[in-house]
C-alpha cells in the first residue's frame, strides 16, 4: 500500500512538473539578457510549432504575450498559435503554468526588467509575499493587460 501511494506521488509529480531547459547561452527575447543569470525569474512560451522563447521575466513574457506582433518574425496569428506559458513560481522556483499562476502587482521586490509581476502557483504564496513585501494587488493571467505592463514599463 506504502508503496502504491509512493509510486502514485513520484508519477504525479512527473505528470505536473514543467522544465524551462535554458543554458548560459539562452537570451530573453525582449530585454536580450541571459536567463540563467536570474532563475527565479524565467517565463518561457512555447509555440505550436515547437519553438519555445524565453524572458527574463513575466513582465517581459507578457509584453510579447500581448503584442506579439511587434516581433512578426514568430508569425503569431491568434491565440491557438500559443501552445503553453510558463512562468518560475517565485517561491519554490519551479516552472508553473502561467494560466493558472497568481500575480504579484506593486511590491517592492524588481526582476532584472525593473518593476515587475511576481509570480506563484498559489493564491496563498502570493498572499503572504504581498503582505511581506508591500504587493498592491494579485491578478490572474487573464487580468494583466497591456496597460498594466506598459504602466510596469514606466515606472523604470
Amino acid at each position: 500500500m506504502k508503496r502504491g501511494i509512493v509510486f502514485l506521488l513520484m508519477v504525479s509529480s512527473l505528470l505536473f512538473s514543467y522544465e524551462m531547459n535554458y543554458d548560459k547561452n539562452t537570451t530573453g527575447l525582449v530585454r536580450h539578457m541571459k536567463v540563467y543569470k536570474e532563475p527565479t525569474w524565467v517565463a518561457k512560451i512555447v509555440l505550436r510549432n515547437g519553438e519555445e522563447i524565453f524572458f527574463v521575466s513575466p513582465k517581459s513574457m507578457f509584453e510579447f504575450y500581448l503584442q506579439p506582433g511587434k516581433w512578426p518574425e514568430f508569425n503569431i496569428r491568434s491565440e491557438e498559435d500559443f501552445k503553453d506559458i510558463y512562468v518560475t513560481d517565485y517561491a519554490t522556483a519551479k516552472a508553473v503554468k502561467a494560466k493558472g499562476a497568481f500575480f504579484v502587482y506593486g511590491s517592492n521586490v524588481t526582476s532584472p526588467a525593473g518593476d515587475d509581476l511576481v509570480p506563484f502557483d498559489s493564491y496563498k504564496a502570493a498572499e503572504e509575499f504581498s503582505q511581506k513585501y508591500k504587493g498592491k494587488r494579485i491578478l490572474g493571467f487573464r487580468e494583466i493587460s497591456r496597460g498594466l505592463i506598459n504602466w510596469l514599463n514606466d515606472s523604470l
